[in-house]
């Protein structure tokens, strides 16, 4: 069974900086595709980063220059790296998994900034 438990989040002053990580189970990790999501209250899950299977990277504009995706295949973690973070990055952040054209969600960390 596919599990993706993220971890990082918390509360952290504007221009700081946090690191989530999301451990992946039960599935081939280096082979799958993983990324990071997130969802504000009231509005809609949006991508922040992806990574594929080989290291190639894409971000959302709001995220580029100042957040980083990366994973270990060691260690089955994919990490976003955060910084310069700004109150509008305030969401609960989820770990996402594509596995034969499905995909899997971790529970969600919360990130919170204050301004």
């Amino acid at each position: 069974q596919v599990q993706l438990v993220e971890s990082g989040g918390g509360l952290v002053q504007a221009g700081g900086s946090l690191r989530l990580s999301c451990a992946a189970s039960g599935i081939a990790f280096r082979v799958t595709p993983m990324g990071w999501y997130r969802q504000a209250p009231g509005k809609q899950r949006e991508l922040v980063a992806r990574i594929s299977s080989g290291g190639s990277t894409n971000y959302a504009d709001s995220a580029k220059g100042r957040f980083t995706i990366s994973r270990d295949n060691a260690k089955n973690t994919v990490y976003l790296e955060m910084n310069s973070l700004k109150p509008e990055d305030t969401a609960v952040y989820y770990c996402n998994a594509v596995v034969l054209f499905n995909e899997y969600w971790g529970q969600g960390t919360q990130v919170t900034v204050s301004s």
